[in-house]
């Protein structure tokens, strides 16, 4: 059976690559407090579906390059960009070239 993990998609600049961060929490060994620790892997996208705040899970598998051993299996929920985040644009933008020329 593969190793299987759930995160958080932080990055798909890559081309059919994707960086997913992985948060982890466990007991201290000796302290007992809960400690979180997040780890970042790289994972293979084939067919660059995953946008960044995506929650996917991803799967263990062959190597697929120097630091990709991962693949995403499924995307468990799709990120909704607002309008509050979008850039702005301005108005020399909105009318075109006129302004250039």
């Amino acid at each position: 059976m593969r190793k299987t993990k759930q995160g958080v998609v932080v990055s798909n600049k890559m081309e059919k690559t994707v960086v997913v961060l992985v948060e982890r929490k466990f007991p201290h060994p000796f302290y007992g407090k809960i400690v979180s620790a997040k780890t970042k892997f790289k994972a293979h996208d084939e067919k660059n579906e995953c946008q960044i705040g995506d929650v996917v899970e991803i799967s263990e598998t062959r190597p697929i390059s120097r630091d990709k051993r991962w693949r995403i299996t499924k995307i468990m929920g799709k990120t909704v960009i607002k309008k509050q985040h979008l850039p702005k644009t301005t108005k020399k933008e909105e009318s075109g070239d006129s302004a250039t020329k």
